[in-house]
């Protein structure tokens, strides 16, 4: 059985500089227009037999506002960090420098108590493996940048430090296709 996952990035909910790991707020008024302006070239995604999106506030609302009213998935929560949830990567290295370098250096390291990088990966590695779908079934996910890029390392069975090498831009869209422990990552062009 073969299926097709459109997973879709949540839209902005605050600038590059004002992100905090945990963050769950809305989308900003950027986010919102963006989201917006975007739904008519995302709205075929909409006819997709399941639509499922990541719990945070942003990914919800930007599931809305493209038309698509997701199914809420707890599994494709972004990964818990713990104690450093709420602040700013700046402010965690300023207070603990030794902490975020095993963090970044090590995907099994859980320096702020949360989740490693590694069981985050397979956390949601195994809600890509566990979709209920009929054969060539279509699916759309809105998640949170994060969360995109863990289900990319997961399918391209990327080592786990490879996810620090992917940007995952506000809206942007990435295709997996193929049944548990067998995927393809499709890239479209115009």
């Amino acid at each position: 059985m073969t299926f097709r996952l459109t997973l879709v990035a949540a839209g902005r909910s605050s600038s590059r500089l004002g992100e905090r790991f945990g963050d769950d707020r809305p989308l900003d008024p950027e986010g919102r227009l963006a989201a917006e302006r975007a739904a008519p070239g995302l709205l075929p995604l909409a006819a997709a037999e399941l639509r499922y999106c990541s719990p945070s506030t942003r990914s919800r609302e930007t599931g809305d506002a493209l038309g698509f009213t997701p199914l809420v998935q707890l599994a494709l929560r972004d990964c818990d960090m713990g104690r450093w949830a709420g602040r700013s990567l700046a402010d965690v290295m300023a207070r603990e420098p030794t902490e975020v370098d095993a963090w970044l250096g090590d995907p099994r390291s859980a320096p702020h108590g949360g989740e490693s990088l590694h069981a985050f990966i397979m956390r949601i590695g195994g809600w890509l493996d566990t979709r209920p779908a009929e054969d060539h079934a279509k699916m759309v996910a809105v998640a949170d940048p994060g969360v995109v890029r863990a289900a990319l390392m997961y399918a391209i069975k990327a080592p786990p430090h490879c996810y620090w090498n992917v940007d995952i831009r506000p809206l942007s869209t990435v295709t997996l296709t193929g049944r548990a422990g067998e995927w393809r990552l499709r890239v479209d062009g115009a």
